[in-house]
C-alpha cells in the first residue's frame, strides 16, 4: 500500500541518446512570457531547489502529489504523472486524462527524462531512490527542480498534522507560480475544518481504525498518524490514541476488548475493504463486536487517508459515513 525504497543511478547521456533514438520530442506546453516571480528557491525536507524560471514541463509521482498540482490549476504543464493509490477525485478528472502516464509505479529514469521535465515533484522519499527519479541534489545540477511533500521527508515527522500539508501547498504554489491559488486553497480548509458539519459528526464515538491483519493481530490507526488526524477531526475517539507513533500491532484479544462504536477501514488497491470487513464477520471473536453486529463500518478511499490535499476529503467521508450508520 505504500510505496518502497528501490536503487540505480540517473545518467543524463542515456536520456540524451533515448531523445535522438525516439526522434520526435514530447509536444511542448505554450510558451509564457518570463514571469517576475522568478527565479525563487523552494525548500523542502531540508533540499533547497532553485526554481529558475516559471515551471513549464511538470512530472508528478505519487497520487498526492498529481492533485495538488491539479488543485494549483498546472495541469497544463504537466508532461507526466505516475503512481496512482486509487482513483484520481472527480473534480480532477477530466484535467487528469489529459496528461500523459508514464507509469503505473515509478518509471524508469530514462522514462523519466524522455520528457524533458523541468521540475519533478514527488510525495515520497522513494520517488528520489537512485533507481527512480533519483537523488534531488544531482536532478538540480542537471537544471530540474524538485519538490517532496513534508510528510515524505526520509526523517518522518513526529505527527501527522493539516500544518504539514498547507506548508505542502505553499511550497508547490511558489515552485510553480500559483501562490495565490495554493493560499486559497488553505483558507477553504481552514474553514471547513471549523464547521460544525465536521467537527462534531462522530460526537465522542469510539473508533477502531483498521489497516490490515485479522487472525493473530491487527494493524490499527495509533495515536500520531493521519487516522489519528482524522478521528479527531470529526470529534471522535481514537481507541488506540496511546499507542505510539502512526500504526500499532494490536492483538486480537485487545482489540475485541476496545468493543468500539465505529470501524473505519480504507480502501486500497489489492486491499479491498470488503475483505476486512468479511474476515470480521466470520471470526468468532471481532463477530461480537458492536460495530461488526450493527454494520458500523466506514470505508475510505486510500487516497483520501495519507497526508495530501485530499486527507480533508477523507475527513469528510467519514463524517458523511458516521452520520449514516445505524
Amino acid at each position: 500500500m505504500r510505496p518502497s525504497a528501490l536503487a540505480s543511478t540517473l545518467v543524463l547521456p542515456v536520456a540524451a541518446g533515448l531523445l535522438a533514438a525516439c526522434g520526435t520530442a514530447p509536444s511542448e506546453p505554450s510558451a509564457a512570457s518570463p514571469s517576475p516571480r522568478f527565479p525563487v528557491t523552494v525548500t523542502t525536507c531540508d533540499f533547497t531547489s532553485l526554481v529558475k524560471a516559471e515551471p513549464r514541463r511538470i512530472v508528478t509521482m505519487n497520487q498526492a502529489a498529481t492533485e495538488v498540482a491539479l488543485a494549483l490549476g498546472v495541469a497544463d504543464r504537466m508532461v507526466g504523472t505516475a503512481y496512482l493509490d486509487d482513483a484520481v477525485a472527480p473534480r480532477f478528472q477530466a484535467d487528469y486524462a489529459k496528461i500523459p502516464v508514464l507509469a503505473a509505479k515509478y518509471p524508469t529514469q530514462e522514462k523519466l527524462l524522455s520528457v524533458r521535465p523541468d521540475l519533478i515533484y514527488g510525495s515520497y522519499n522513494s520517488a528520489f531512490s537512485d533507481k527512480n527519479a533519483g537523488d534531488r541534489a544531482r536532478l538540480q545540477g542537471q537544471g530540474i527542480a524538485t519538490l517532496l511533500a513534508p510528510a515524505g521527508c526520509a526523517k518522518k515527522p513526529e505527527r501527522a498534522s493539516w500544518d504539514l500539508i498547507w506548508d505542502e501547498l505553499t511550497a508547490a504554489g511558489k515552485a510553480f507560480g500559483t501562490e495565490a491559488a495554493a493560499q486559497r486553497v488553505i483558507d477553504e480548509q481552514k474553514a471547513e475544518l471549523g464547521t460544525p458539519a465536521l467537527k462534531d459528526a462522530a460526537r465522542g464515538q469510539r473508533i477502531l481504525w483498521w489497516d490490515f491483519g485479522a487472525q493473530s493481530g491487527l494493524n490499527v490507526g495509533a495515536g500520531k498518524g493521519t487516522p489519528q488526524l482524522l478521528i479527531d477531526s470529526v470529534g471522535g475517539v481514537n481507541v488506540f490514541a496511546d499507542q505510539p507513533g502512526n500504526w500499532a500491532e494490536i492483538s486480537l484479544e485487545n482489540v475485541v476488548g476496545t468493543n468500539p462504536d465505529v470501524i473505519v477501514i480504507a480502501d486500497a488497491s489489492g486491499h479491498p475493504a470488503q475483505e476486512r470487513i468479511d474476515q470480521a464477520r466470520k471470526d468468532p471473536a471481532m463477530s461480537q463486536l458492536r460495530a461488526v453486529r450493527e454494520n458500523r463500518f466506514v470505508i475510505v478511499p486510500f487516497s483520501e487517508t495519507t497526508s495530501g490535499l485530499r486527507l480533508l476529503d477523507g475527513a469528510r467521508r467519514v463524517a458523511d459515513g458516521i452520520r449514516a450508520l445505524p
